[in-house]
């Protein structure tokens, strides 16, 4: 059996869908509906089955999938000994929020990779709901997950339950960061009234363990209609921010070289529950590399240069 339909196995239960299952792993969706019907035919059993909820596993299926994760890990540590008996090979997988000084971190970290070796480095920026998800099936095997604390108990649950460990990065206010030409840019700490008038910026994907979108309570959720821009990357909101000098965006305190490079300030500004949390997760006796340290090294480095600024 091709231990490959394992992994698309694991991405169908974790969107309960093909469709999306099959733009995640970049393939067509009869090409991934056809893998995993040969899968089934060679156990002898439905891995899946449609009711309310999307397409979930049958009650084989989920102990199938329970064994094909572990199946995957062992692979993923047997890959990790390959590795370490080869130090010409600098190997290091990540899964982040979109937060500019952790961003800044991996730049100091790639700065310092040896360019004589090979180099095997993957880093995605995405959502918690993913990144954590990207953990659990040894996609990747660290991550930084970003959620208001208000929220703090749905993670530290979702975690429990998907038996990983964590160690808090930060604790930090969002900021509003606009160019330094928005009509706002002279008030050092903005009103949260006066924002309405104005674009935001948001990321489009926000999910919370265990809750719904109708749930979720953001700096954003107030009683005058919005002006909103969703995006996906954040490479777009520093473009539109300086292109579009009316927008603004809600932000983990940035660097000041990024503040210059695009010509943007970031400000106080007060509203209910700005409280977030950046916090590292990893499987439950995973051993960390000498990378990983040192891409830790390199982001409380970053984040100790924010915020022993006036952003803390």
């Amino acid at each position: 059996m091709n231990v490959l339909f394992f992994k698309y196995a694991i991405e169908i239960e974790r969107t309960r869908s093909i469709t999306k299952a099959a733009e995640n792993l970049y393939m067509a969706q009869p090409n991934l509906s056809k893998a995993i019907k040969e899968m089934e035919d060679t156990i002898g059993f439905a891995i899946f089955e449609r009711n309310s909820r999307g397409v979930v596993p049958t009650p084989k299926g989920f102990r199938f999938l329970s064994h094909a994760r572990k199946i995957l890990e062992e692979m993923e540590q047997i890959k990790k000994l390959t590795d370490a008996e080869n130090p010409e090979r600098q190997a290091f997988s990540i899964s982040i929020p979109r937060g500019s000084y952790i961003a800044a971190g991996f730049t100091k970290f790639a700065m310092e990779l040896d360019t004589e070796k090979e180099i095997n480095i993957n880093i995605q920026e995405t959502n918690s709901l993913r990144t954590m998800n990207n953990v659990i099936d040894s996609s990747f095997n660290l991550g930084i997950i970003r959620y208001q604390t208000i929220y703090e108990n749905y993670y530290f649950d979702y975690l429990a339950d998907k038996h990983l460990d964590h160690d808090q990065v930060w604790e930090f206010e969002y900021l509003a960061l606009m160019s330094k030409k928005h009509p706002l840019a002279m008030d050092d700490e903005v009103p949260f009234s006066k924002l309405k008038s104005y674009i935001e910026l948001l990321h489009g994907d926000t999910v919370v363990p265990y809750l719904n979108v109708a749930e979720l309570r953001a700096p954003s959720q107030d009683a005058f209609p919005k002006k909103r821009i969703y995006l996906y990357e954040r490479c777009n909101q520093f473009e539109l921010l300086t292109s579009l000098p009316v927008t603004y965006m809600w932000v983990s305190p940035i660097p000041d070289k990024m503040l210059e490079r695009y010509d943007l300030i970031q400000r106080k500004c007060a509203f209910l529950n700005n409280r977030y949390k950046d916090v590292l997760i990893y499987r439950k006796g995973y051993p960390f590399t000498v990378l990983d340290k040192k891409f830790i090294d390199k982001v409380f480095e970053s984040r100790n240069e924010v915020s022993l600024k006036q952003y803390t």
